[in-house]
């Protein structure tokens, strides 16, 4: 900072813009930082997806941690440092203060999301004749349909409620916080506080009803929704844009045939108009994402109904577009070649700003991917990816997993499709900034060095296989060492490649206090067969002993190249042995390296005698048999 202070007041930089472009290499991503949010906590550097999982989770937690104590215990949080106030820093009102039966008391409770105690509340006022306002009414419905009549856990708070369904078995999870998916998980209960309140009241109107059926719909009581809204339409009330939202949602959950939903639906659009409420953004995704569960017939009706939404004015969402890419594209139809309607909607949102409006929004990107990937559409999935990077459209990525899972599949299409030095300067850039790579896309990245001859790089990529913590995975172990070992290659690379061979058997000797490797067959040659390319004679003796000690059998093909290093190192002694472990393994080479080691060696008489005796007891143990 005091360095570019300098420059300007030195007259080097004088006016705004030149200032600004000499800045504005400062202000572009760093693809070798960490993720920001761990930027602030030097001890919160994970290297692995494992360590990122988990140091989001800490983080979380003691955030969820802080904030349960200083809104349980705000005494001791009084002192207010910050100029000007900061509200979201200080103790929130989490603690009950009105204790008196009043309106005002139950309007508290429902603030604080104190379900059970406004219901309470609410019953006191009704025995003490109190009448309660319908605003207050309509309030006190929505947080228990909301909720499905149970407290919220606080945040930080672990979950000791159990989860009693009726006519289920009460599910305990002991010691484990609730997520925010829970809500949606939980079942609508017979008779709670909500139909209670609601058959309680003298005169109910189309806010109540709709309290109820989308509480019903969210808990998963379908067909207690529909039966709310005939109650409502006898009583000659109209439905306003909630309930039919909600209703459209859960009309595949009524019906089995096809047909026979999409019927219901278009029932209720019909009423819809009858009724004159104006559908919004969520009437036509609900529209769309039930068309999603009535095969064949959700095409046609699916770019109809697009064309409704634009008529109407109504922008799709990014949501809308997700819905409309699952009805055309399944996953179990993967590879028909055709993505003309992907292409299509690319081209309509290309260069386009989004933000989020509907939940589903977060799923438009990793479908869109997915249909690249399984159609191999390189230049289609480089669209995508260029959507994603127009201003903060990264946001609707969706979590951390989602994020991975969008970011493989992207990755997977460039080793699938790309020339090596694009892949890796993608490699470069998505790692380990916003990337952690799965083993199995490791092993597309190793496929793609070999598909374009560039396995000299196969070191390189070792080393971030450690760092990355996928060391331990031994498929991908194998299948680096199984490529190095193929061919012969350069003296330099065999060099590389047998450093590299050395630091993979330190990983397979050493205990590291997580699963460790298992030496196998095949990872034993490799690695003895790259050491004695590389003429590290003695190394590669080493791991042959490993074969005996790890009850391993040596490949035939290997113990030849070994006899050759022997001659090469004009080391008899050493191919004596090597007939002498040959004929402890029972192998059927045996033969064939005493003869080579009698011919190519010039060996001593208690050598040679040695040599002819394993031969010997190697030929008596094939006439046995």
């Amino acid at each position: 900072m005091l360095i570019w202070m300098w420059i300007f007041h030195s007259g080097y930089l004088r006016d705004y813009l030149s200032v600004c472009v000499m800045l504005f290499p400062f202000s572009l991503q760093d693809t070798t930082a960490y993720p920001y949010q761990f930027q602030d906590d030097p001890y919160l550097s994970p290297r692995t997806s494992v360590e990122f999982k988990l140091f989001s989770l800490s983080q979380e937690s003691g955030r969820s941690a802080a904030k349960y104590f200083i809104n349980n215990y705000p005494k001791f949080f009084t002192k207010d440092f910050a100029e000007p106030h900061i509200p979201c820093l200080m103790p929130e009102t989490v603690s009950l203060c009105l204790e008196e039966v009043s309106e005002e008391a139950l309007k508290e409770r429902i603030s604080l999301r104190k379900v059970t105690a406004a219901a309470d509340m609410y019953d006191q006022l009704l025995q003490a004749g109190t009448e309660v306002s319908l605003e207050t009414t309509h309030d006190l419905l929505d947080l228990i349909c909301l909720y499905g009549d149970r407290d919220p856990v606080q945040d930080g708070e672990p979950e000791t409620e159990d989860m009693e369904e009726s006519g289920e078995e009460p599910k305990k999870r002991k010691g484990r916080v609730r997520r925010a998916s829970d809500i949606i998980k939980s079942t609508w209960k017979q008779n709670n506080n909500a139909e209670r309140i609601f058959n309680l009241l003298p005169e109910r109107d189309t806010h109540c009803y709709s309290a109820l059926i989308r509480g019903t719909v969210l808990h998963g009581a379908y067909e207690k929704a529909f039966s709310l809204y005939t109650d409502m339409q006898n009583n000659r009330l109209s439905a306003d844009i909630h309930i039919f939202n909600a209703l459209i949602a859960a009309a595949p959950e009524v019906r089995d045939k096809y047909q026979e939903k999409w019927d219901v639906i278009n029932d209720l659009l019909k009423q819809m108009s009858q009724q004159k409420v104006q559908p919004n953004l969520m009437t036509f995704n609900c529209v769309l994402k039930a068309l999603r569960r009535c095969g064949s017939l959700g095409k046609s009706q699916a770019l109809q109904t697009l064309s409704e939404m634009k008529a109407l004015q109504i922008a799709p969402s990014l949501a809308s577009y997700s819905h409309i890419l699952a009805i055309f594209y399944k996953p179990a139809s993967a590879g028909q070649g055709n993505t003309d309607v992907l292409q299509e909607v690319i081209a309509e949102l290309a260069g386009t700003s989004f933000t989020c409006q509907d939940p589903d929004d977060v799923l438009f990107f990793i479908n869109a991917m997915r249909i690249c990937l399984d159609n191999k559409d390189l230049e289609l999935g480089y669209q995508i990816q260029s959507l994603v990077e127009v201003g903060e459209n990264w946001r609707l990525l969706g979590d951390s997993f989602q994020q991975s899972v969008y970011y493989g599949r992207f990755f997977n299409l460039l080793c699938l499709m790309e020339h090596i030095d694009v892949v890796f300067k993608w490699y470069r850039r998505l790692i380990p900034s916003v990337y952690y790579p799965n083993p199995q896309g490791l092993r597309d990245l190793l496929q793609a060095l070999d598909t374009d001859n560039r396995l000299d790089l196969l070191p390189t990529i070792w080393k971030d296989i450690c760092t990355l913590g996928h060391d331990n995975k031994s498929d991908l172990v194998e299948e680096l060492l199984a490529l190095m070992a193929r061919d012969g290659h350069s003296h330099e690379v065999q060099e590389s490649f047998a450093a590299c061979a050395l630091d993979i058997k330190r990983v397979y000797d050493e205990n590291r206090g997580k699963p460790s490797l298992e030496w196998s067959n095949s990872s034993l040659s490799h690695v003895a067969s790259l050491l004695l390319r590389a003429n590290k004679t003695q190394h590669a003796w080493d791991v042959l002993q490993l074969f005996k000690a790890k009850n391993r059998v040596p490949h035939e093909e290997l113990l030849g190249e070994f006899l050759s290093a022997c001659h090469r190192d004009g080391s008899p002694q050493k191919a004596v042995e090597l007939v002498h472990l040959s004929t402890a393994f029972c192998l059927s080479a045996t033969p064939n390296l005493a003869k080579r080691a009698l011919a190519e060696f010039d060996l001593t008489e208690e050598q040679s005698y040695a040599t002819w005796n394993d031969r010997g007891k190697h030929s008596s143990r094939i006439s046995s048999e």
